[in-house]
């Protein structure tokens, strides 16, 4: 069963959709904004999302950015405007797909299918919506809870963005620059930008605490490894 949530404030188009999917095993949740689409996203456990570029209020575009800064999701965008520039616009945004309005249901669920085949992760490092998983380790972003191979493994705030951050980028090296910057406390982050090479220091000290919780043997670290001079990296199970 797919479960995609469709933002469009067309009624009757949802009723239709709804209709057609429901016997090719789609569940279609349906909301008529910008605003509760995103919080659907929070509250619920979708596979795609069928996304109208024409919302009242906060547009197709900027409903776009703010999902796909926060979510993996797939997002098809839908809309009655053909123009080129629209469908680039939204490709750049981060959509998958882009379907123009009036389009064909049948069309639109191979798309669907479609841009789930494509979003199967083809390493090891699997994000879903709200949850990323590296080999043993699962890491809940909705509810901030880290477990490995099930059992749950108790982490700070701070600890749990560096895990986070790391885990988005499983198998990548990131600095402890670009560390610092992405998980540091959001009242600090707006004082201009200015790098602290105290920070490093402190993640260090983070790290080191995260591995604590983390490792059979902290000293022999398996999963976030350092990379010495540069920074640290969440290593892929081989």
């Amino acid at each position: 069963m797919i479960r995609a949530l469709l933002v469009d404030d067309d009624h009757d188009l949802a009723r239709l959709l709804d209709e057609y999917l429901r016997p090719h095993d789609v569940d279609l949740v349906h909301v008529g904004d910008g605003p509760s689409g995103l919080a659907a996203l929070v509250d619920g456990d979708f596979d795609v999302v069928l996304l109208d570029v024409m919302l009242p209020g906060i547009d197709g575009f900027e409903v776009c950015r703010r999902m796909r800064a926060s979510y993996e999701i797939p997002i098809v965008m839908l809309t009655a405007r053909g123009d080129d520039a629209d469908r680039i616009v939204g490709l750049e945004l981060g959509a998958d797909d882009y379907v123009p309005k009036p389009f064909n249901p049948r069309e639109l669920l191979a798309r669907v299918r479609a841009v789930l085949r494509r979003a199967k992760p083809a390493s090891v490092a699997k994000v879903e919506l709200g949850r990323i998983v590296v080999g043993p380790l699962e890491i809940d972003v909705g509810a901030r809870t880290v477990h490995r191979s099930a059992v749950p493994v108790p982490v700070t705030s701070y600890e749990f963005r560096i895990l986070v951050e790391l885990a988005k980028r499983a198998g990548e090296t990131v600095t402890r620059e670009e560390l610092a910057s992405l998980v540091r406390e959001p009242t600090k982050a707006k004082g201009g930008g200015a790098y602290d090479p105290s920070v490093d220091r402190s993640l260090d000290v983070h790290v080191s605490r995260l591995r604590q919780k983390l490792e059979d043997d902290p000293k022999e670290p398996r999963f976030i490894k350092t990379v010495r001079g540069v920074g640290y990296v969440l290593a892929r199970p081989s």
